[in-house]
């Protein structure tokens, strides 16, 4: 239950969370991990990481949860094709129009567009415009895009990594349209959110800032390394900040990291709409990630991030999903995010796993390396 200091700010925190039931219709499948593959040796093939169970767990969560009162339930709608060009190619969208057609097709390692998927990518990208729209027109501060399949890996003329449409690249163009001076994207699933970035590359009106375990590129769908060395051309030189973090960086790391890269670059850019990426396969128990975050670590993030909404843009703040694919952890973590954003004084939900050692040691090294290296290099960080 919610303690009544936490009912007390009830009418100035709600979180208004865009979803549909259409989006649970992408099946992604059973096999090998997420390769499909049926080795015929196996007699339990798992599910696919990228699975409705990890979204039903969020949305349980949300429902009947303790952060429950504090959430406000809208509708979701598919994206309209149109919308789709501010992002994408029109080329691509015809790819993925024509593999829909065709009925689905692997377009990449682990991204299958199967019969449903479609449908589903269109709700996915149309729910997180909606939440976007919902706070540009006023009728709501923070909202919240619960949304499947995820967005961030797909660059703007292919898919990657599970992702078809970008969810959040689609809500940040619709922001700058709609009168917004400069966004914030701040991404903290744990793989790097190179889509996101590569649509935003030469643009000097967004800062994508990705915290993101040090991976590398997977092959010709994600070229892009997330190094620091990445950080934008042209008039978008030095809006892209790539952080990297060690394998096993948790609570402590991430907190260092937000304080001393996060929130000077964000102090400095000075946005008028903040953007928050969350993939809850950062935590310490996700099969596709490798780092250590527990419930406090994400509450800590939501909690600053608010605090720059709060301080920046009005307290605008838009939440896009992305992974997170420990089926009963990732939704503990959800809801620890959104505590964290709502800025209770209380955990309302306790850690079912609680405590995991942490040495921050090597993680505080690399990013005062990074650190120096941003400060060297980027123009508008100079003096941060």
């Amino acid at each position: 239950m919610a303690s009544s200091a936490s009912q007390s700010l009830l009418s100035d925190n709600l979180i208004h969370v865009f979803w549909d039931e259409g989006m649970l219709k992408h099946d992604t499948g059973r096999g090998v991990f997420d390769t499909g593959m049926d080795p015929g040796f196996l007699d339990v093939l798992e599910k696919h990481p990228e699975n409705s169970d990890r979204v039903k767990n969020m949305l349980s969560i949300l429902k009947r949860g303790p952060i429950s009162p504090f959430i406000s339930w809208h509708h979701g709608r598919p994206a309209h094709i149109s919308e789709l060009s501010s992002f994408h190619t029109q080329e691509y969208v015809n790819e993925l129009i024509e593999a829909d057609r065709n009925g689905g097709k692997e377009l990449c390692g682990g991204t299958f567009l199967n019969p449903g998927s479609w449908d589903a990518a269109l709700l996915a990208a149309g729910s997180t415009l909606s939440a976007m729209k919902h706070i540009i027109d006023g009728h709501g501060k923070i909202a919240y895009a619960l949304v499947r399949p995820p967005g961030h890996h797909a660059q703007p003329t292919q898919g990657d990594g599970y992702c078809f449409l970008n969810n959040a690249g689609l809500a940040v163009q619709l922001a700058l349209d709609g009168g917004c001076r400069k966004v914030v994207v701040l991404d903290i699933d744990v793989h790097y959110g190179n889509g996101t970035a590569e649509g935003f590359y030469h643009s000097d009106k967004v800062l994508t800032i990705s915290l993101h375990m040090n991976h590398g590129s997977w092959g010709p769908s994600h070229p892009q390394g997330g190094t620091v060395e990445e950080l934008g051309e042209g008039e978008g030189f030095g809006y892209n900040l790539n952080i990297p973090l060690p394998n096993g960086t948790g609570d402590k790391g991430y907190g260092y990291a937000m304080q001393h890269l996060v929130v000077p670059a964000i102090e400095k850019f000075e946005p008028d709409m903040m953007v928050l990426v969350v993939g809850q396969d950062s935590s310490a128990f996700d099969p596709n990630g490798r780092q250590c975050l527990t419930m406090e670590g994400y509450r800590e993030i939501g909690r600053t991030i608010r605090g720059m909404a709060n301080k920046y843009s009005n307290g605008r703040l838009l939440i896009v999903q992305e992974g997170g694919y420990h089926v009963t952890y990732s939704a503990y973590c959800l809801h620890a995010t959104l505590e964290g954003v709502l800025n209770v004084s209380v955990p309302l939900l306790s850690d079912p796993i609680a405590y995991y050692p942490e040495d921050e040691s090597f993680p505080t090294k690399v990013i005062e390396a990074i650190k120096k290296y941003q400060k060297e290099v980027v123009p508008f960080l100079k003096d941060a």
